[in-house]
């Protein structure tokens, strides 16, 4: 990638302190990568500032104006792009028969129409000069969740199979022109998400159907990050190594549970039903006898 004696040019985007992003933009330049670390807000990324190998940028996937800076600033500095990660998301928790229609559109504006939005506008921005030498890598952050989708994290899973969807559609367009798409499936990675989580839950109206439930409902909001997470920095050094491969694979997942539900994809469905119910909906079980 690029010329022999220079390491890539990897832009980033979601790359606020506490998450994934943020992890993989240090790891990325630890392995000597050039990295432009973005997010919407500077504030956010305050200690990647301090370090001289990182180029850190304001960047509203949402504004082509935003975009279109950004990429000529890249262009200008360092004449290439060759690896843009596209990542981010919020978490919706509760019961898809009682989360108010607009809790739902936020998440799929946020992690479908904003994220994918925002990750096409940035796709549609770098995929001219990437075709143009034949080279270059675009990284899409999925979830684990869509493998086995349970009771309670519906709307956040299926936002997440859009985005699964999408990369597998551009990995097939873009291979003529010489590009790799990757989709990175993290499962547990020690993160800030279930903070999103846990708020988008507290704001909902109170449950009515479902408040037997509402422990199993918190639970799940907390799921990924009781279940002895990986830390980001190893989910950050394992996606760094397969990205930066020469021929990199289309899928990787890393993080606790990732075999697990890869599994349990597989299984018949009545024994995944049984399995999921288990375990997420043990506390409303009785009460609704």
């Amino acid at each position: 990638m690029g010329s022999s004696d220079e390491m890539p040019v990897v832009l980033i985007t979601g790359c606020s302190q506490g998450g994934i992003g943020h992890a993989l933009a240090r790891e990325f330049a630890a392995k000597g990568c050039r990295v432009v670390a973005t997010s919407r807000s500077q504030s956010t990324m305050a200690d990647l500032e301090k370090d001289p190998k990182l180029l850190v940028e304001e960047l509203d996937v949402q504004s082509e104006q935003s975009v279109s800076n950004v990429l000529s600033k890249v262009i200008d500095n360092f004449g290439q792009i060759d690896v843009l990660v596209n990542n981010a998301g919020v978490q919706c928790i509760g019961p898809l028969a009682e989360i108010p229609i607009s809790a739902m559109e936020n998440t799929f504006n946020t992690n479908v129409f904003e994220r994918f939005a925002g990750s096409m506008r940035m796709t549609q921005a770098v995929v001219p000069h990437m075709a143009s030498k034949k080279n270059g890598k675009i990284v899409n952050i999925g979830s684990i969740s869509i493998m086995a989708p349970g009771p309670w994290a519906g709307v956040y899973t299926s936002s997440k199979a859009a985005l699964h969807a999408i990369t597998d559609t551009l990995r097939l367009e873009l291979r003529p022109f010489g590009i790799d798409v990757i989709n990175i499936v993290p499962g547990g990675i020690k993160s800030n998400i279930a903070d999103s989580a846990i708020t988008s839950f507290n704001n909902l109206p109170e449950l009515k159907l479902y408040k037997p439930f509402q422990e199993s409902i918190r639970e799940r909001a907390f799921l990924s990050q009781n279940i002895k997470p990986i830390p980001a920095e190893t989910f950050a050094k394992e996606t760094v190594s397969v990205v930066l491969k020469k021929n990199p694979p289309a899928w990787f997942s890393t993080g606790r549970l990732s075999t697990v539900m890869a599994i349990m994809h597989h299984m018949p469905i009545f024994i995944k039903d049984f399995l999921l119910t288990k375990s997420f909906m043990k506390n409303g079980s009785k009460a609704t006898k």
